[in-house]
């Protein structure tokens, strides 16, 4: 592993695979698992993109940037969307 975190994937292990393709890594103790985003099932792949927003949301929340409103203004945003 490099300084920055970088892992090389031996070519004979990734010519399977296209430039550019995503992948999910999971880790599993001291395992680590890779995972094409192309074979996840549509609901995984949905939560995986919640998930993701989510952990922004509480970054820029932890930052103070954030607006505070009602539950009826924010019912009101939400029927926006």
């Amino acid at each position: 592993m490099s300084s920055k975190g970088q892992i090389v994937i031996p070519s004979e292990m990734r010519k399977d695979f296209d430039e550019g393709e995503q992948f999910v890594v999971i880790k599993d103790g001291k395992r680590l698992i890779l995972k094409s985003v192309k074979d996840l099932d549509k609901n995984l792949k949905e939560d995986l993109i919640f998930a993701k927003r989510t952990e922004e949301a509480l970054k820029r929340y932890d930052k103070g940037l954030f607006k505070k409103m009602s539950g009826e203004e924010f019912l009101k945003e939400i029927e926006k969307w």
